[in-house]
């Protein structure tokens, strides 16, 4: 699990830059537009903040290998999929409805934090 989070925490960190430069210039028309703008800066700035906890989670488990920390990576990460990833689709659509599905992406990251906290309160 060490590598898949340090990893997937790489790779959005990367796509994070990637995404938000394009939406800063490419889809800045389409996103002033549709008044959007704020709702994708909201998705890549939570991109960001889960890939440096990925980051955090993989080296951590090379020091606490706790079944809790593994599930709480992995909800970040599913978490950070549904939440960003439904943003940016809204975005990029105007399909209101994939609005419905961002609360659950938000509520599997704090599940994930959740579950961090426990596993550093029982592990450090």
């Amino acid at each position: 699990m060490q590598k898949l989070f340090l990893i997937s925490g790489a790779i959005l960190g990367g796509l994070g830059v990637a995404i938000g430069a394009f939406g800063a210039h490419a889809l800045k028309g389409l996103l002033e537009a549709s008044q959007r703008t704020d709702t994708f800066e909201t998705a890549v700035r939570y991109q960001f903040y889960h890939a440096l906890a990925l980051l955090f989670l993989g080296l951590l488990l090379f020091r606490i290998d706790a079944k809790l920390l593994h599930y709480s990576g992995q909800l970040m990460l599913a978490g950070t999929l549904i939440f960003s990833g439904s943003l940016y689709i809204l975005c990029l659509t105007g399909t209101r409805w994939w609005g419905a599905v961002t609360p659950i992406g938000g509520v599997l990251m704090i599940a994930g934090w959740i579950l961090l906290i426990i596993s550093l309160s029982k592990n450090v």
